[in-house]
């Protein structure tokens, strides 16, 4: 019997936290200011919200819109606010940055992986900016922590890039194709069984959990039905798998 699939929701603060937990979400990922898609929270508030839940947090580690690592300058700074993160309770992050053409920012994801120390970390959807999706991730193949990546497959979302992620998902083992995919971006609860039947395993929604949009809280409701679509679809995909 598989596990059942993750489920993460983008918390803003304290409030959108418990809410998520309440409603069984399995991992938070912690950011602020969603008009620049998602900027690195305050220590502060990472630290009131690892007091107020107990499922694991994941860290936005990105200083400004866009996906470059800030200059020359940048990736010092992103490993000195890690180690301010990971003072404040922080265990779990995520990051990208890629570089004018397109291509992953080795050094600067490298320097940033580094100041992690092995924690367990997500390549977010830079991936879905990526001139070429197959070659980043074989450059960050062996990469300490990493262990997944969120992406819609496209950078319009999940809508375009449903067939990326079913093919990538098919590739998993493969060198560069060993962590985990997380569905995100654009993502919706008629994507969810496709997804489950391709293998995908891990889900993540924002705005998704926010049906007055990012001015108002996370619900429990919205974050619970996409919890029972999450189990009610996997079982039949596991029941269907095992029909075969």
């Amino acid at each position: 019997m598989s596990m059942r699939a993750v489920l993460e929701v983008i918390a803003l603060d304290v409030e959108d936290a418990v809410a998520a937990q309440a409603g069984g979400a399995d991992r938070l990922e912690l950011v602020t200011d969603m008009a620049a898609d998602g900027l690195t929270p305050p220590a502060v508030t990472v630290a009131a919200i690892r007091v107020a839940v107990d499922i694991p947090l994941r860290v936005m580690l990105r200083l400004a819109d866009g996906f470059s690592a800030g200059g020359a300058g940048g990736p010092a700074r992103l490993a000195r606010v890690a180690g301010e993160l990971r003072a404040a309770g922080a265990e779990e992050f995520v990051l990208g940055f890629l570089d004018e053409e397109g291509g992953v920012d080795l050094g600067a994801v490298e320097r940033v992986a580094a100041a992690l120390d092995g924690c367990p970390w997500t390549f977010h959807r830079a991936i879905d900016r990526a001139a070429d999706r197959d070659a980043l991730r074989k450059q960050l193949d062996g990469l300490s922590g990493l262990d997944t990546y969120l992406t819609a497959g496209a950078a319009g979302g999940v809508d375009d890039g449903l067939p990326v992620l079913v093919a990538e998902a098919a590739r998993s083992g493969q060198p560069g194709y060993e962590q985990r995919i997380m569905a995100g971006g654009g993502l919706r609860l008629d994507h969810v069984p496709e997804l489950l039947a391709a293998g995908i395993d891990a889900f993540h929604i924002g705005g998704a959990a926010r049906p007055g949009g990012w001015d108002g809280p996370v619900s429990v409701a919205a974050v619970a039905r996409w919890r029972a679509t999450l189990d009610g679809a996997g079982a039949g995909a596991v029941a269907g798998a095992g029909a075969g």
